[in-house]
């Protein structure tokens, strides 16, 4: 199959490891990955905050480049959702196959172990997108449990926010900080040394509240554990 990678503007600037690690991981199983370069922001951020005509022409835009592909992957659950949930209403018409890594493998592709080897103590973070928007469902977690050498612990509370939300956590903070101290407590418990999630931002801001409280868990992307041998 040819993919479309839509990699977002977080996996671009800050995590371009999932990115690269979802290619890895399709490619691996003999499929072909493209990345159009003209692709940008898909306008969630925007839709978000209210700027609902920088978000049409963003959304348009990312109709326009990816047109031609008959699959889309992104590695973003939050990305995913605004795509396929919120451009009807905004622009009227959405892109038909688009998809957040591990729904495409489970869902798509009907793939549960993609040959990936892992031999660490791993907690699974549902973020709010991937629970309530995109609805993957136990996805991520059907591909964590065929990674070879991997030992995993479930988390405490976890379908609670992490506290970020996008502009929340800049508008809300304090609400923000406490959601966060939560999370990160309910992660040290669990006595995993390593996080993951399907949402680099949550990552982002999951990895800052471990570093700050001086644990030594880390923060790992999906796709990342996916691609590991």
């Amino acid at each position: 199959m040819k993919i479309a990678l839509f990699a977002t503007c977080v996996g671009d600037t800050l995590f371009p490891e999932a990115a690269r690690a979802t290619v890895t991981v399709l490619e691996r199983l003999g499929h072909e990955v493209v990345f159009p370069e003209d692709q940008t922001c898909c306008g969630q951020m925007h839709l978000n905050s209210g700027y609902r005509d920088d978000a049409r022409k963003l959304a348009r835009r990312f109709l326009d480049v990816f047109a031609e592909y008959d699959v889309v992957v992104s590695p973003s659950s939050s990305c995913v959702g605004t795509v396929r949930e919120l451009y009807p209403e905004l622009v009227g018409s959405t892109h038909p196959e688009v998809y957040e890594l591990s729904e495409l493998l489970v869902r798509k592709l009907g793939v549960t172990d993609v040959g990936a080897t892992f031999p660490h103590r791993v907690t699974y973070h549902p973020t709010c997108h991937s629970l309530r928007v995109t609805k993957v469902g136990e996805a991520p977690m059907t591909l964590l449990r065929h990674v070879r050498g991997i030992q995993l612990v479930e988390l405490p509370r976890a379908d609670e926010c992490c506290g970020f939300g996008g502009t929340f956590s800049v508008k809300n903070a304090d609400t923000s900080s406490a959601m966060l101290a939560d999370k990160c407590s309910s992660i040290v418990a669990t006595g995993a040394d390593t996080c993951t999630a399907v949402d680099g931002s949550c990552l982002m801001q999951i990895g800052g509240g471990l570093t700050r409280a001086g644990t030594s868990v880390r923060t790992l992307h999906l796709a990342e554990i996916l691609a590991s041998t």
